[in-house]
């Protein structure tokens, strides 16, 4: 990147165009562009057409915006949005979830490249953990990735998990949208680890894949049941070498705990596979028992009532989120929530009593607000 900061750097798939290897090397908060550089990188319409053409950087750059936490930001990427939702619902969305170690990162990576080289277009949004000083992701998914990150008809994107609950960065449904848009076939969301994040993903894609580890003995006793129940695909992976027999094992004992288990939308139990993304081994067999379920669901109508269902979620929870926003721009309630948080740590009240003085001190801004407006 040559000359003054702030002026167009090189196409990239990276901030406001900053190559890769610059990124890396200079910490994000030592770059700061003009206004007009922002302004530009940023623009909702030039980045909307961006986007539906294809280009990997103007959905970066989309992504970039969707993340914003600037009420600017936020309203240009809803215009964003708006204008790219015709070209959205065509791609399939999968969710990967498993405890560190599974092999989340090696199995996106090798299924990936077996989709990309047969000419599918795959997105990956690989939710980091935070960085502590600065906030922003990690990227230990695109350093675990070299491969896929660099292929053609492939797009890794790690974003920060922030303070979003269960490991989900909190933009993540309107990304996978603006991947569809982009044309990509395929979107996979993988998540910090298991935990909270389970529901949330679940809540968002069509396929929710539970990535598992050999020996079921002890983990089936510790599993939790609400992921065997949200799961629509449980795969143990590294069933290769000396854990080749206790993969086995795990595969027989899942299966057994799933017969148990009446599946939340009435159809078969889970099916459970094992796999090593190490070797490859399995590997395209999963794939296709994802998209056999896919086919099945879209066949039925499954398909189409669960994004329905996940539609009603997303405006719900959007509609919780900004109304909270608002009604703590406004002084007196921003006044209220501080003296509430004080006596509560004074051991003062409890939770729902102050929860309640704050939502008075609304209902009566409200109510003030309707009288001088009418």
């Amino acid at each position: 990147m040559t000359g003054t900061r702030g002026e167009r750097a090189p196409e990239s798939d990276s901030l406001f165009g900053i190559s890769t290897d610059r990124a890396r090397k200079e910490p994000a908060d030592q770059y700061v562009p003009t206004p007009r550089a922002r302004s530009r990188a940023l623009d909702p319409a030039l980045l909307a057409e961006g986007v539906a053409a294809g280009e990997r950087v103007a959905l970066a750059r989309a992504i970039t915006l969707l993340e914003s936490s600037r009420e600017r930001d936020r309203v240009a990427a809803g215009r964003m949005l708006d204008v790219l939702m015709s070209r959205t619902g065509r791609g399939v969305r999968i969710g990967l979830t498993g405890v560190p170690g599974a092999g989340k990162s090696t199995l996106i990576e090798r299924l990936g490249l077996m989709l990309a080289d047969r000419g599918q277009r795959l997105a990956v949004l690989a939710v980091d953990p935070s960085s502590a000083r600065t906030g922003g992701a990690i990227l230990g998914d695109k350093t675990r990735m070299p491969r896929l990150s660099t292929h053609p008809n492939a797009f890794v994107r790690p974003s920060a998990s922030g303070s979003s609950l269960g490991g989900v960065a909190a933009r993540t449904r309107e990304s996978i949208l603006l991947c569809e848009a982009a044309g990509f076939d395929t979107v996979i969301v993988e998540t910090v680890g298991v935990g909270q994040s389970e529901t949330a993903v679940a809540e968002m894609t069509d396929v929710f894949l539970a990535l598992l580890l050999p020996g079921a003995g002890d983990e089936l006793q510790g599993i939790k049941r609400g992921l065997i129940e949200l799961a629509d695909v449980l795969a143990v992976n590294k069933a290769d070498g000396e854990q080749l027999a206790g993969a086995r094992r795990a595969v027989a004992e899942y299966r057994s705990a799933l017969n148990a288990i009446r599946p939340a939308d009435g159809g078969e139990p889970a099916p459970v596979l094992m796999c090593s993304a190490a070797t490859g081994k399995g590997v395209s067999e999963l794939w296709d028992t994802v998209t056999r379920l896919v086919e099945t669901r879209r066949a039925d109508g499954r398909l189409e009532r669960r994004r329905v269902e996940q539609g009603r979620r997303w405006f719900d929870d959007a509609i919780g989120t900004i109304a909270a926003a608002r009604a703590l721009s406004e002084s007196r309630v921003a006044r209220a929530v501080l003296d509430a948080r004080e006596r509560l740590a004074a051991g003062v009240g409890s939770p729902t009593t102050e929860a309640e003085r704050v939502a008075s001190v609304l209902r009566d801004a409200l109510g003030e607000n309707e009288n001088h407006n009418s």
